[in-house]
């Protein structure tokens, strides 16, 4: 068997075992807490945001780069755009730093996370997701403003060129 196919079997065992774990406490926590967990709409909109905060935490910012950087490097993005984090190793290695990686891979589990944290200790849970909430909204404002600030300057740029051919 060749090493590739060796690689493909750890890193998929490493998935199958991190699903079997997630499910296992999923089971566990709703055989014991399913009367306790109430979501109301308010926590859906707050989970939503914390867990786009923090898989985006996990996945690329520097101050989870210590705990990213056995599984992941940081390098430069191939659009010259600035960096990006990609996985690093073989098998075990590289599927962690895969899940790590992808904001969106390491949301499912930050989400399940939170979801057990309400279920468990609602109210520390409600204080940490309104903050992570609060982050993640001022985190989508700040991409609408540079997303109008460019089309602004592309604008003013166009209407420069428009006016000196004229």
């Amino acid at each position: 068997m060749s090493k590739n196919n060796n690689e493909i079997r750890e890193r998929r065992a490493t998935y199958t075992a991190l699903s079997g774990i997630f499910l296992s406490i999923f089971a566990a926590v709703a055989a014991r807490h399913s009367d306790e967990l109430k979501v109301r709409p308010f926590d859906l909109v707050m989970l939503g945001f914390s867990t786009y905060r923090l898989g985006r935490l996990v996945a690329y910012d520097k101050v989870f780069e210590t705990f990213r950087s056995p599984v992941t490097r940081t390098v430069d993005d191939p659009s010259g755009a600035g960096q990006t984090v990609v996985p690093k190793g073989r098998g075990i290695q590289r599927a962690l730093g895969e899940l790590m990686a992808c904001p969106i891979c390491a949301g499912t589990w930050i989400s399940a996370a939170l979801t057990y944290a309400l279920t468990l200790a609602p109210r520390p849970t409600r204080v940490f997701l309104t903050m992570m909430s609060a982050i993640g909204i001022s985190e989508f404002l700040n991409a609408a403003t540079e997303a109008l600030k460019w089309a602004g300057h592309v604008e003013r740029m166009e209407v420069g060129e428009y006016q000196r051919g004229a």
